[in-house]
C-alpha cells in the first residue's frame, strides 16, 4: 500500500514537473528550427539539462511536500502555543534564514551577480527573509492591515534606493523575487496557516494571505544594503561558456563534473534543516515514528532534487538561454525580441509549479469565487506584459526604477478599493510568479539579448525577474476591482439564484 502510494505521488510530481518545463521546451525547439538556429551541441546540453530540470523537480516538489509542508505548519502551531514572543521571534528568524539558504532560485541567481561571492548575498537575502518572517508572523497575530505595512516599506525601499549604485538596484529587486520559489513558499504558506489557526476571530484565515508578499520585501532591503557596503564597480559580469558538445562520451563528463559539485554545496545548504528538526523533535515536536521519518525521507527528497535540479539548470539550461536571446537580439530586427519574450511569459507561468498551488489554494479559501482559471489568466497576463517590458529595457537601457515605482504606487494604490483577501493574494501571487524558469531561463535569456545591443548587463539585463514579479500585483487586484463592480451591477438575487464571493465582505468570505 505504502509503495503504491509512492508510485502515485512520483507519477503527479513528474506530471507537474513535466508541465512547468514543457512549454519553454516547445518554444525553444520552434525557435531553434526557424528564426534562432542553436548549435547542436548547445541544443543537446539543453535537451539533457530539461531531462535534469523534470527529475529534479520531481523529486524537490515532494520533498518541499513533505518535509517542508508540514514542518512548517507544526512549526508555526507551537511556537505560537508557547505565547512567549521572544521564542516566535527567535524561532522564526531562524527557520526563514535556513530555509532561504536552500531556495534553488537563490542560489541560481548568486551565480549570475558579480562583484558579491555567492554566500554573502545569500546570507544577507536569507537574513533579510528571516527579518521579514517574523514581521509577517507578528502582522497575523496582532491583525495589522496589509497593505499599511506595503506602504511603509516600499517607501523605505524606494527612499534607500537613491544611495544604492545602479549596478545592485536590478540585483536587489530580482532577490525579492527568487526567494519566494518551491522551496520556501510551501513551507512559508504553511507557517501561516498554523499561527493563524492559533486565533479565533473570523479574520485570522484572510490574514494567513501575505506571508509570501512581505517576505518578498526583506531581501531587497538586505541586498540594497549589501550594495551600499559594497560601493560599485567591484565586479564584472562573467558570460555563461557556451558549451561545445561532440558526442554523448563529451556530454555525460560536462554533467559529470557539474553533478559532484552541487552535491557538495547542497548538503551544507540542507544540513542546518536537518539539525533544527532533529533539535524539535527532541525536544517540541514528539512525533510519532513514522511521521518523523516521512519528514527525514522528504529531507532526502528535496537533497536528490535540488542537486538534479542545479545541474540541469547551470550545465544545460543557462547557456541555451543566454545564446538564443544572443541571436534574436542581435538579428537585423532586435525588436522581435518583445514578443518572443511575451509569449515566453504568458505559457510559462500557466505551469509554474507554485503558481499551481497557489491558485488552488485560493480557489478552495474563496469557495469558487476567485476560480484558479480566472487567477491563471491574470497571471499570464501579467508575466507576458513584464517581460514585454523588461526586454524593452534590455534594447533601450532605460532605468528599472521608470517601472517599479510606478508600478507599485498603481498596485498599493488599487489596494485601497478592492477586498483586502485581493490584494493579499496578488501580492502573494507576485511572488510566486517568478519561479524556477525565470531565473534558470529567462535571466539569461535578457542577458544575452542585453550583450548583443552592447547594454550594461548588470543594469539593464538584471530586474527581469522583479518585473515578473510586479505585473501581478496589477493585474490579479483590477480582477478583483472588475469583479466587485460587476458584483453591484447585477440585480439583487433571489434565493434560488447562486451567489458571487465577490458581493462579500472579508468577514463573510472567511465564514465560508
Amino acid at each position: 500500500m505504502i509503495s503504491e502510494l509512492l508510485r502515485k505521488k512520483f507519477k503527479d510530481k513528474f506530471i507537474e514537473s513535466l508541465s512547468a518545463v514543457w512549454p519553454m521546451l516547445a518554444i525553444v525547439l520552434v525557435l531553434s528550427c526557424t528564426i534562432a538556429p542553436i548549435p547542436s551541441g548547445t541544443m543537446l546540453c539543453f535537451l539533457f539539462g530539461t531531462v535534469f530540470l523534470i527529475v529534479g523537480m520531481m523529486f524537490f516538489t515532494l520533498g518541499a511536500e513533505t518535509a517542508m509542508s508540514p514542518l512548517g505548519e507544526k512549526v508555526g502551531s507551537t511556537i505560537t502555543k508557547r505565547r512567549s514572543l521572544p521564542i516566535l521571534v527567535g524561532v522564526a528568524f531562524l527557520i526563514g534564514f535556513i530555509i532561504t539558504v536552500a531556495e534553488p532560485d537563490l542560489q541560481v541567481l548568486a551565480n549570475q551577480v558579480p562583484a558579491v561571492p555567492n554566500m554573502t548575498l545569500i546570507f544577507f537575502v536569507a537574513g533579510g527573509v528571516g527579518i521579514f518572517l517574523v514581521i509577517a508572523l507578528l502582522r497575523i497575530l496582532f491583525g495589522i492591515a496589509l497593505n499599511r505595512l506595503f506602504i511603509i516599506f516600499y517607501a523605505a525601499v524606494f527612499l534607500l534606493s537613491i544611495f544604492v549604485p545602479k549596478d545592485f538596484l536590478a540585483v536587489a529587486f530580482d532577490a525579492g523575487g527568487v526567494t519566494t520559489g518551491p522551496m520556501t513558499v510551501p513551507f512559508i504558506i504553511a507557517l501561516g496557516v498554523g499561527v493563524s489557526a492559533i486565533r479565533s476571530d473570523q479574520h485570522a484565515g484572510n490574514d494567513s494571505f501575505g506571508l509570501v508578499a512581505l517576505c518578498s520585501v526583506g531581501p531587497i532591503i538586505a541586498v540594497m544594503i549589501l550594495g551600499i557596503l559594497y560601493g560599485a564597480g567591484s565586479g564584472t559580469y562573467t558570460a555563461p561558456v557556451v558549451p561545445d558538445v561532440s558526442d554523448s562520451t563529451a556530454l555525460a563528463l560536462l554533467f559529470g563534473v557539474g553533478l559532484p559539485e552541487y552535491a557538495r554545496e547542497i548538503v551544507f545548504s540542507l544540513f542546518p534543516i536537518l539539525v533544527f528538526f532533529i533539535i524539535f523533535q527532541i525536544f517540541s515536536f514528539k512525533l510519532p515514528h513514522n511521521d518523523a521519518v516521512r519528514i527525514l525521507y522528504g529531507l532526502l527528497y528535496t537533497y536528490i532534487g535540488l542537486v538534479i535540479f542545479l545541474t540541469g539548470v547551470n550545465v544545460g539550461f543557462l547557456p541555451a538561454g543566454y545564446y538564443l536571446g544572443q541571436i534574436l537580439a542581435g538579428s537585423g530586427h532586435p525588436w522581435i525580441i518583445v514578443p518572443i519574450a511575451m509569449v515566453m511569459g504568458y505559457y510559462v507561468v500557466k505551469a509554474e509549479p507554485a503558481v499551481y498551488v497557489l491558485n488552488k489554494q485560493v480557489e478552495e479559501i474563496t469557495d469558487g469565487g476567485i476560480s484558479a482559471q480566472m487567477m491563471g489568466q491574470s497571471l499570464s497576463v501579467g508575466v507576458a506584459l513584464s517581460l514585454g517590458l523588461a526586454m524593452v529595457r534590455v534594447l533601450t537601457g532605460i532605468s528599472i526604477m521608470w517601472f517599479l515605482v510606478p508600478g507599485y504606487v498603481i498596485a498599493i494604490g488599487i489596494s485601497f478599493f478592492v477586498p483586502k483577501i485581493y490584494t493579499a493574494i496578488a501580492f502573494d501571487s507576485g511572488g510566486v510568479a517568478s519561479g524556477p524558469m525565470t531565473a534558470a531561463f529567462l535571466l539569461p535569456f535578457a542577458q544575452g539579448a542585453c550583450l548583443a545591443v552592447g547594454g550594461d548587463i548588470v543594469r539593464d539585463a538584471f530586474g527581469i525577474v522583479a518585473m515578473v514579479a510586479m505585473t501581478p500585483l496589477i493585474t490579479i487586484q483590477v480582477l478583483g476591482l472588475v469583479s466587485q463592480i460587476l458584483g453591484k451591477r447585477k440585480p439583487k438575487q433571489t434565493p434560488e439564484e447562486a451567489f458571487d464571493v465577490s458581493q462579500l465582505d472579508d468577514t463573510a468570505i472567511i465564514e465560508l
